[in-house]
């Protein structure tokens, strides 16, 4: 009797064993199925990320699988192409437009058919403005050149670029949120005034808001324009 007990313990021992072990559940679906919450004591903290894999779980079947970390960068986004990404430079037909937003600030005429990389659709040419197409941080560059003509009397007399930010429907509400004034070298063999000024900052702004890039100055020559040269780049870079 024993020989025939040792003999069926021993059998099944070699048989493979497919059963599934359910905690808080009757009906196991997994391997090791647990309906209720997991506590771990002790977790390693990863040097680096080469070599190991992320834990996620299916919200449809709350199934746990392994995930290369390199997927949830690509689901993030950072490998993307940032579509807010413009900008714009004018070399010929410089000139200011009419109405003022702001104030002695008036809009350089930039236009979308100027843009050097970006969508058309991020710029509107009735208002010289990029309209920014979701909340957070943009990094913007905005920089004039006079090429010749401009004269030092109007270098000490305030004016300067400026970048503005419209924001609410209609006419909206607009702000001077950066400027700069002009800073000039004499050039004395050619007896000519060169002067330029640049802005690079970041600024935070809400889906919505209309960005100007133009003159502060209530008296300035538009044939001073003809020999100049501006442009302008924005795109966002953090939430």
């Amino acid at each position: 009797m024993k020989t025939k007990l040792y003999s069926l313990m021993l059998a099944c021992a070699t048989l493979p064993l497919f059963s599934q072990v359910g905690i808080n559940t009757a009906t196991p679906s997994a391997t090791l199925d647990v309906n209720g919450t997991l506590k771990v004591r002790d977790t390693p903290a990863a040097t680096s990320l080469p070599g190991y894999q992320v834990l996620a779980i299916n919200q449809g079947s709350t199934q746990v699988y392994t995930v290369d970390p390199a997927l949830l960068i690509a689901a993030s986004g950072t490998n993307t192409t940032n579509t807010t990404v413009y900008s714009a430079k004018k070399s010929t037909g410089i000139s200011l437009l009419s109405v003022g937003v702001l104030g002695d600030f008036k809009p350089v005429n930039f236009l979308a058919s100027e843009r050097t990389i970006g969508s058309a659709a991020l710029f509107n040419d009735t208002t010289s403005a990029y309209t920014i197409p979701s909340d957070g941080i943009y990094a913007v560059s905005y920089s004039f050149r006079f090429g010749t003509g401009l004269q030092a009397s109007l270098l000490s007399s305030g004016t300067g670029i400026g970048i503005t930010r419209t924001r609410g429907a209609g006419a909206g509400v607009t702000t001077l949120i950066d400027s700069r004034l002009f800073s000039g070298v004499n050039l004395v063999v050619a007896n000519l005034t060169i002067s330029d000024s640049h802005i690079n900052a970041l600024y935070s702004f809400q889906a919505g808001d209309r960005v100007n890039f133009g003159f502060i100055d209530p008296g300035i020559s538009l044939t001073l324009l003809s020999t100049s040269t501006t442009s302008f780049s924005i795109y966002k870079i953090s939430n």
